[in-house]
């Protein structure tokens, strides 16, 4: 049989997706859990989500909650670090653990018939953390030698600028979780245990459970489990948003380097907001995917890049829009305008075909974001993080689809500000300032790797 490609092959039938039932508890300590029964594999998921994460470090002390998240698995109970993880292989299991600015994430996936021994070592980790000197301080090493390597990293330096200089200093979203040379070595192993005892707690956490397993086998093997993990008064920190009044150059001077990272972005209304589903198909036609303007202008039509795009970046407490590109010096400032001209052009409205595409494209991908166990626990800890409500994740195709045109527009209107953007600039500034200088987009200013202005 033969295939003519140039004929576009007809849609099938209207996708239908719900997410199997969300069964949620809490333990007598606090700790919620959440969990969706799947039987189709012998496999079971979990997903530690706490609201501990990097927004809480002291300011002199960035790092501590990167570091902490780097200890807890270096012994506990009676294993030491090469135990603990002989321990997790001999029984097939996958344990990671990381941190975020919002959260410390911990998740295991295990065989279902290696649940009791692998959920037990879980609990050591969360309950009796060995957290010891010689261990912190090879951490710290390690730490220390990545921020050494990021500060020679454009891609690095450039995210990291762009979110101190557009968040602010006194944001704690600003800073990066990793932390600083001059805050590292402020840590000491005191203060992880204080971190462990004043914010790694059940009532500031919960728990997502998916697999092969009853909904009463599982109460009854957590209560057994981590019961005894002892809650804590917690206080949430308030975040003040950033404000931008003008469009404002930020040049990094990376000497000699061949390409230049270009941030170009603004504050945004946080992930909770009404039309966060208008913005979701709005960023998908300027920057969301491959097809989308951005992309299309800067890689296929000008040859600049190989990929540009653009995000709303949300965290729990506040968000901002950003376009993100890597280009040769030579094309720094055109690579620039492009983004502005797409920014002002989204403005004055989509089309109601790129509508339609953007619609189609995000609902039949949508089903592909729960094929796996971890997938299921990664969409559900959004849920937690965000405080999304139960029906979301049921009713997400059906709200895709009731965006119509005059909304994404408006969106366009109320959340892309070309007028008010921070871009940041990583390059060698020799090559880049004069033609930036000669797009008359807003006042350049040189800074160092602490977004401060030094000339």
């Amino acid at each position: 049989m033969t295939i003519d490609r140039a004929i576009k092959p007809n849609s099938t039938e209207e996708l239908s997706f719900s997410l199997p039932k969300i069964n949620e508890f809490e333990l007598e300590n606090g700790l919620k859990i959440l969990f969706v029964q799947k039987d189709n594999l012998p496999i079971i998921q979990l997903s530690l989500i706490s609201g501990c994460g990097s927004k809480y470090d002291p300011e002199d002390k960035k790092g501590l909650a990167n570091l902490f998240s780097m200890l807890l698995d270096e012994g506990a109970g009676e294993f030491n670090a090469l135990e603990l993880s002989d321990e997790f292989d001999l029984l097939g299991a996958n344990f990671n653990i990381s941190c975020g600015s919002d959260t410390v994430n911990l998740s295991l996936q295990t065989l279902t018939e290696n649940f009791d021994k692998a959920l037990k070592l879980f609990s050591k980790v969360i309950l009796t953390p060995q957290l010891n000197e010689n261990d912190f301080a090879r951490e710290k090493r390690k730490v220390e030698t990545k921020i050494l390597q990021m500060q020679d990293e454009p891609d690095e330096i450039g995210s990291s600028l762009f979110d101190l200089i557009l968040l602010g200093k006194n944001n704690p979203y600003a800073y990066q979780s990793l932390g600083y040379d001059n805050t590292i070595k402020n840590i000491s192993i005191g203060d992880l245990k204080d971190y462990y005892s004043h914010y790694f707690l059940p009532n500031n956490s919960a728990l997502i459970v998916v697999g092969n397993i009853s909904l009463n086998e599982l109460k009854n093997k957590l209560n057994k489990n981590l019961s005894s993990w002892e809650k804590n008064i917690f206080t949430p920190i308030e975040i003040k948003s950033n404000s931008i009044s003008k469009t404002h150059i930020y040049l990094f001077d990376k000497k000699d380097s061949v390409q230049s990272e270009i941030r170009v972005g603004h504050i945004s209304s946080k992930r909770n907001n009404k039309d966060y589903f208008s913005k979701h198909l709005l960023n998908t036609i300027l920057g969301g995917q491959f097809s989308s303007r951005i992309n299309l202008n800067l890689r296929e039509n000008k040859g600049y890049t190989y990929g540009a795009f653009s995000r709303f970046n949300y965290y729990k407490d506040d968000a901002y829009f950003f376009a993100s590109t890597s280009v040769g010096q030579e094309n720094t400032a055109n690579a620039v305008k492009e983004i502005l001209n797409e920014l002002h052009k989204i403005t004055k409205g989509v089309t109601p075909q790129e509508l339609d595409f953007a619609k189609s494209s995000i609902i039949r991908k949508f089903p592909s974001n729960f094929e796996t166990y971890s997938q299921i626990a990664g969409n559900l800890s959004g849920k937690i993080i965000f405080s999304l409500p139960d029906n979301y994740f049921d009713t997400y195709i059906d709200n895709i689809k009731r965006v119509n045109l005059e909304d994404v527009n408006k969106t366009a209107d109320d959340n892309i500000f070309p007028e008010e953007l921070v871009i940041v600039i990583v390059g060698d500034k020799n090559k880049t300032k004069d033609s930036l200088k000669e797009l008359n987009a807003g006042e350049i200013s040189e800074v160092n790797l602490f977004g401060e202005i030094i000339n």
